[in-house]
Formats: C-alpha cells, sequence, structure tokens
C-alpha cells in the first residue's frame, strides 16, 4: 500500500462519518444554509430591491424572490462582466462558468470564493466515501484521468471565463498532481478529436486506476484504446478499477463500456452543474444520489406538472415526496437566487435525502399531448438492449407530425448503432423485430403514449438508423464537440432530427 492509499484511508472514515451527519441532519443544515444566503444576500444590489432584509421565514422568500431562468439574470450578468461589485453576491465572481443555453446562447454562471469549494470538495467527498464503503484504497497510488474541458480561460468582461471542468482543473489540490494525467499541455489542446488521440498516447503505458468524464466521451476514449492497443480497456489497465461519471444517464452505455472494458468495474455517479455541485452517489449504484445539503446551496422543488405556471408552486426540501417529478430551483454562495436549473429529480428516498436524475425541463416530447420525458426513452432503449445484445452509440427522439409518405404520426428514433466489442451487428432488415420491442417498452414507462398507439392516433414508432460518427458530426458543425456537450435524448420540434440526418446521408 502506497502512501496517498494510506493517508486515504482516515481521511475516508472521518469524512464519511461528516457526510452521515449532515444527511441525517438535512432540514437543519437547509434552514442554517437558508438564513447565511439570506444574510449575505442583504448587502447585495439584488438583495436590496428584493427587501431581503423583510425576508425572516421561508414564506416570506418566496413571496420577494421569484423563480427566474437565466434569461431573467442575463442583464445582472452583464453588469457583473464590467466589474460592477455586490450584485448578485458581496465582491466580484472570481469565475463565469460557460454553459449553452437555449434562448441565450452561451451561459455565464458565477463561481465566487464561497462556491469554488462546492465544487472541488463534493468530487472529492464522493470518491471518499467510497473508499470508506469499498475498502478500495489502492487506486489512489495511481494514475487517473478525468476526461474535461480545456484549462485555457478567456475573459468575460474582466472575469476569467470557462468551461467548469477546465475551471475545477486550477483547484486539484497538490497530492492528486503528480498521478493526474493528462499532462496540462494535452489538457489545453481545444480541438477534442486531437486531444483524445493525444491522451490515448499518453495514458498507453500508464497504471491507470481511475478513469472519469461524461460516458459519451468515455465511450470514445476507451473505442481509441482498444483499436491503439488491440485488447480491453479492462486488460489495458490491470489496475483500473473505478469508472467515475455523469451528465448523463449511464445505462444506454453500459453494454459498450461492459464490452469495452471486458471486466467489471465498479462505478461512482456524480450530479455535478455549473450551477453547483448537486449531489453524488454514496452507497451502491441504483440507489440515488445524495443530495448535497451542506455546501452553500439551498434547493428549492417545483411538482413537474407546475413548472409552466406563472406563479409556480415551490416545496422545501421538507415537502418533497418519494415517486414523483420535480423541477430543481436553488439559491446558492455564487449568487443564484430561486435559479430554475432546468433539471427534472425524482426522489427515491427522504431518509436521507437521495434522488436521480429524470431529465431536463425542456427536453420532452408532447407533440400529441403525451409528455415523454428523457428518462422513459433511456429506459426503454436500455431496455431492448439488453434483452437483444444490441449496442447502441447514441440516439435522439422527434416527432414525425406530417410524414412524407402521408398516414398517421409517430415518433422518429434516430439511432447509431455500434458494431465493435463483440456487440450485436444490426441489419436493415432487424429494425421490423427492434420497433415493436422498442414500442412496447415505450407504452410500458407512459400511459399517455400508449393510449395515443391504441387509439390510432400514433403509428408506432420508426427507426431510422445512422452511419457511425453522425453525432459526432452533427455537435462538430454546431462547435460543440467534446466537454460536456451533447445531443439531448428527445425534442419537441425537428431541428435536431433534420441536422441529424443532413449529416447521416
Amino acid at each position: 500500500m502506497g502512501i496517498k492509499s494510506r493517508i486515504s484511508r482516515p481521511l475516508a472514515k472521518y469524512v464519511s462519518s461528516s457526510v452521515r451527519k449532515d444527511a441525517m441532519n438535512a432540514l437543519a443544515y437547509q434552514e442554517k444554509v437558508f438564513r447565511h444566503l439570506v444574510e449575505r444576500g442583504r448587502r447585495t444590489i439584488y438583495g436590496k430591491a428584493r427587501r431581503f432584509s423583510e425576508i425572516r421565514s421561508y414564506n416570506d422568500f418566496t413571496k420577494r424572490v421569484p423563480v427566474i431562468g437565466y434569461e431573467e439574470m442575463h442583464p445582472l450578468i452583464e453588469r457583473i462582466s464590467t466589474g460592477e461589485k455586490n450584485i448578485l453576491w458581496p465582491g466580484l465572481p472570481i469565475y463565469f462558468a460557460k454553459t449553452s443555453g437555449t434562448i441565450s446562447g452561451i451561459k455565464y454562471i458565477p463561481i465566487t470564493r464561497d462556491s469554488i469549494p462546492n465544487h472541488t470538495r463534493s468530487a472529492r467527498n464522493a470518491l471518499l466515501l467510497y473508499m470508506d464503503r469499498s475498502k478500495n484504497y489502492s487506486f489512489a497510488d495511481h494514475s487517473m484521468i478525468f476526461l474535461q474541458g480545456s484549462p485555457v480561460l478567456e475573459k468575460k468582461g474582466v472575469i476569467p471565463a470557462g468551461r467548469l471542468s477546465g475551471i475545477v482543473a486550477h483547484h486539484v489540490p497538490a497530492y492528486l498532481q503528480k498521478n493526474r494525467v493528462p499532462s496540462w499541455e494535452t489538457n489545453c489542446i481545444d480541438d477534442w478529436e486531437t486531444k483524445v488521440n493525444t491522451i490515448v498516447d499518453e495514458t498507453l503505458k500508464k497504471r491507470m486506476s481511475l478513469i472519469s468524464g461524461i460516458p459519451s466521451w468515455l465511450r470514445m476514449y476507451f473505442e481509441k484504446l482498444v483499436i491503439k492497443a488491440g485488447k480491453p480497456v479492462g486488460e489495458i489497465f490491470p489496475d483500473f478499477s473505478l469508472l467515475v461519471y455523469g451528465g448523463l444517464n449511464y445505462e444506454p452505455y453500459r453494454a459498450a463500456f461492459d464490452k469495452l472494458i471486458g471486466r467489471p468495474v465498479d462505478t461512482i455517479e456524480l450530479y455535478p452543474a455549473s450551477e453547483g455541485f448537486i449531489a453524488y452517489q454514496d452507497q451502491g449504484p441504483g440507489e440515488g444520489l445524495l443530495l448535497n445539503v451542506n455546501s452553500g446551496i439551498y434547493f428549492e422543488f417545483i411538482p413537474a406538472n407546475r413548472v409552466n405556471d406563472d406563479e409556480p408552486e415551490r416545496l422545501p426540501l421538507e415537502g418533497v415526496e418519494t415517486g414523483k417529478d420535480y423541477a430543481l430551483v436553488l439559491s446558492s454562495n455564487a449568487g443564484l437566487w430561486a435559479y430554475n436549473l432546468g433539471d427534472l429529480v425524482q426522489f427515491v428516498s427522504t431518509d436521507p435525502y437521495r434522488l436521480v436524475v429524470k431529465g431536463r425541463v425542456t427536453q420532452f416530447l408532447s407533440a400529441f399531448g403525451e409528455h415523454v420525458i428523457a428518462s422513459e426513452v433511456e429506459g426503454a432503449m436500455a431496455e431492448v438492449c439488453k434483452a437483444t445484445g444490441i449496442r447502441v452509440d447514441e440516439f435522439t427522439v422527434a416527432p414525425m407530425v406530417n410524414p412524407p409518405a402521408g398516414g398517421l404520426p409517430y415518433h422518429e428514433w434516430l439511432v447509431e448503432f455500434g458494431t465493435g466489442g463483440g456487440a450485436t451487428v444490426v441489419e436493415t432488415q432487424d429494425f421490423v423485430s427492434l420497433q415493436p420491442l422498442l414500442d412496447q417498452a415505450m407504452c410500458r414507462r407512459n400511459p399517455y403514449y400508449r393510449d395515443l398507439i391504441e387509439g390510432r392516433v400514433l403509428e408506432p414508432l420508426h427507426i431510422t438508423p445512422l452511419p457511425n460518427g453522425t453525432f459526432k458530426k452533427y455537435l462538430e458543425s454546431k462547435g460543440k464537440l467534446g466537454g460536456q456537450n451533447k445531443v439531448p435524448r428527445l425534442s419537441d420540434g425537428r431541428e435536431i432530427a433534420e441536422g441529424l440526418r443532413q449529416f447521416g446521408n
């Protein structure tokens, strides 16, 4: 056992005890965070405009502070970028995290000196909890990789700005720098394809023990490793024991990873966002993610069926129930106030508070009143992949309201099938059998969709196969290849579908 694994043992035990204490006293810590945020917020221009000095309770807060999205916050971000202080949080942010928006294009989310520990310590805590639970300390002695955006920062006005993962790279503890890959120079490569190829060359001869990133880009890295070395990732890296992921549902990728790795490895799921590190896995897979209740974020929840109301119902943490979908709203020491994150979550436990991510509020398909969400299409696809042995690299779903050949409308599933790693090869004629399996899986998950199919309002879904690399070409065309970028699983319109079709021809 190396020095880092020996040091990790008592630290893991201490952090595990601390996190358990937070989880068992979640409501008390949320109240403490709430009081602290309101007190600091009173000193800001936003807080004075919203009369924070009169806030004595959560009910007062909901009356004075409306739920907002980035579009409402954008004018304040512009003022902050010029160097104007005390707008949303005392002083100035130390960074802006750049992330993709919808209406406003690129979003710039403030990160303050008070909020940066939320991003850095939460990931650390997830790893230490895993160590204490599994007693696997040895991975700390070998090389670790975090596939992330470039740490090269630009300026948004006077504030340094970059991708969250690139910002966090500036705050990696010194004790992790020596066995962390890739090199700083490689990490700064902007072109994603070049960067991954260079990472493959750098890591092939390393004793890799931990590999982390979003599933779609981890798959790209693994595929290039397998092609280069001619053997599974698990053989290339005998010490590889832990896969850490976030940003996308892992299940649609599980079969591909099982084949690419070639042997079992432990996994940890994280729920990071530019707006804050929301939750992380503290138990075994499938048991939900532990809400980060004592890390500078105060959480509110809007029932999913009320999210578009002019004055939506808002619930503090003590008001949530298991098995119901909620839009996640947060206030934080980054200067966010009742900010609608745009994510749908569902609690699987309230003692402690553990949740799963169900999808994006804006990512749904309801062209015919069915309101299909991301978790349903991902679950259906994962079920069919497991039952048939096929491998799906990427997919998205869109409505076909006016079919070119006439007839009833339907859901079009645009799918990029995988062929490597022992996956079942999907031939054109196989769609005849795949489509009803997928449609049945969807009917089991969404009763509104089932009623539309049975009522002959919709035809059963259609699968449109796309050539290998189509999703990658589409992202390249949008300047969004690499990092945390991904194609949404579903949408209520045809823009993404038609773009993919263009590159798939």
